[in-house]
């Protein structure tokens, strides 16, 4: 049975990360009158990192607040499983995750402003796939038959929602060239992801950082980074983003403030996008203390089937039967790779010896 604590872990985690994913959207749809006077939809995607990365740096104001609060009232640091763990390390450690959760986030957020929120979020459980290679390459993990037939099967479900994106009703030549296009950003982006995991298993949970440190420093360099790389964004034109702003550039941060301004909605759905973020790392972090890695990936996928059905309730996306085969399929195949199926074979699960958790560090988005 689980306690109150864990319940209300829980809970709080399927509830905002299924805000993370559905705050961003919202702003995608979002209009309001640009620098020029003309109203456009708030289509910026590097602002919208940049507010990622401000949610995760919030995880590190709280880790420092929860160890002061330990040390003040004299309490045990090694009893606490938010605090816990090694403070001799160089913050630059986290730099180059950092990067790879910068590019990655940004890509998904572009490749959301042109597919479902229900696809975006049902295509990032490919992660599992890229992370599985890399780990057997770089890091020597074990992979047993069992993992393989849950990559095989979340492969074939990953197929399956690209399949019922293009055969969606109003899905007519130009929306399928744009939710290809979205889809398959999506995808390369947990590639990235997955080498971001890698790396923090090698380097950083060797290290015994606590986790909730970790994704702030994260936060921190990302947020940094970010900020810098909007200055040169401003000036460089592309034509592919020539409607998204009034300049036509990669990213317009003055023309985003004019329409937040503008609209103040805008300005509430980034600030829940936020604190969801903050909120969601931390509970992602203790659940798999409290509980167990296997249960934050199972509420993970929980999100998805609620993020699924707002987006249908709202009229973001219409029902086509195979969105739910695919959803059934990709939450099958992590069902069988994190060995949370008892109808799995034993002999499929004991042929290779594998460790029962995967890394749990990670900023999540």
């Amino acid at each position: 049975m689980y306690t109150t604590y864990q319940l209300l872990l829980t809970i709080g985690m399927v509830i905002t990360g299924s805000i993370n994913t559905l705050s961003v959207k919202w702003a995608d749809k979002l209009r309001s009158i640009g620098s020029d006077g003309k109203e456009r939809n708030f289509d910026h995607p590097f602002v919208q990192s940049l507010t990622m990365f401000l949610g995760e740096f919030l995880c590190l104001l709280f880790f420092k607040l929860a160890y002061m609060y330990h040390i003040k009232k004299q309490y045990s640091i090694e009893d606490s499983p938010i605090v816990k763990g090694n403070q001799q390390f160089n913050p630059f450690l986290f730099f180059i995750p950092a990067m790879f959760d910068m590019i990655a986030t940004t890509l998904m957020y572009v490749g959301l402003t042109m597919t479902y929120a229900s696809s975006f979020q049902m295509l990032r459980g490919s992660v599992i796939i890229f992370t599985a290679i890399f780990s057997k390459i770089f890091v020597h993990r074990q992979v047993s038959i069992r993992h393989w037939l849950g990559i095989f099967t979340i492969i074939i479900g990953l197929g399956t929602v690209g399949i019922s994106d293009l055969l969606s009703p109003g899905s007519d030549s130009q929306n399928s060239k744009q939710i290809i296009l979205g889809d398959s950003l999506i995808l390369f982006a947990q590639i990235i992801t997955a080498a971001q995991m890698v790396y923090e298993e090698k380097y950083v949970v060797t290290n015994d950082i606590p986790p909730l440190q970790a994704v702030g420093w994260e936060g921190v360099f990302g947020f940094l980074m970010m900020s810098f790389l909007l200055v040169p964004f401003y000036y460089i034109k592309v034509d592919i983003f020539a409607n998204n702003n009034s300049r036509g550039v990669i990213e317009d941060f003055p023309e985003a403030i004019t329409q937040i301004m503008n609209n103040k909605i805008i300005l509430l759905a980034l600030i829940g996008n936020i604190i969801s973020i903050a909120y969601f790392n931390f509970s992602g972090i203790s659940v798999a203390k409290e509980i167990s890695a296997t249960t934050r990936m199972v509420l993970d996928s929980v999100r998805t089937f609620f993020i699924w059905t707002f987006s249908l309730a709202v009229g973001w996306q219409e029902f086509h039967p195979l969105q739910l085969v695919g959803f059934l399929l990709l939450l099958i195949g992590m069902c069988i790779y994190n060995n949370l199926l008892r109808a799995v074979p034993r002999r499929l699960r004991t042929v290779v010896h594998y460790p029962t958790d995967e890394p749990i560090i990670g900023s999540e988005a």
